[in-house]
């Protein structure tokens, strides 16, 4: 059994090097449609899966073909991570779309809207105010 500590450091490898191919060897011209960062790497306690949670940003068709490229370069990143880190064997890979950077710029873009209308309100108060 690993200890969290290996899996942390693994999971932390797992996400450097796929960023690195991201940027420099899937030369798939899908994944390159929408903007891709690697969240976050989930590792299994015994280092047999990996799932790489991806945030793309871009419309709904870049994702879709971004994850469609990012699906079919699975056996390659999977072969480079066992090339590139050793381990006695290399874990199995999933790309998993992680929309939580999208609902959180959805969240600021309302919180934004909500200070508006209150700071265009207070400006008309203290219009009629004055008026008055």
């Amino acid at each position: 059994m690993t200890t969290n500590r290996r899996v942390f450091r693994v999971s932390s490898l797992i996400q450097q090097e796929v960023s690195q191919m991201l940027l420099n060897d899937i030369k798939d011209d899908r994944v390159g449609s929408g903007m891709v960062s690697i969240t976050n790497v989930d590792v299994s306690g015994d280092l047999q899966h990996a799932k790489i949670y991806v945030s793309i940003y871009g419309t709904d068709e870049a994702r879709s073909k971004t994850m469609a490229g990012l699906k079919s370069a699975t056996g390659y990143v999977r072969r480079e991570l066992g090339r590139r880190i050793r381990l006695r064997r290399t874990p199995e890979v999933m790309f998993i779309e992680d929309r939580g950077l999208e609902g959180g710029d959805q969240m600021l873009n309302l919180l934004n809207q909500l200070s508006q209308e209150r700071q265009s309100k207070q400006l008309e108060d203290d219009i009629s105010g004055a008026q008055a």
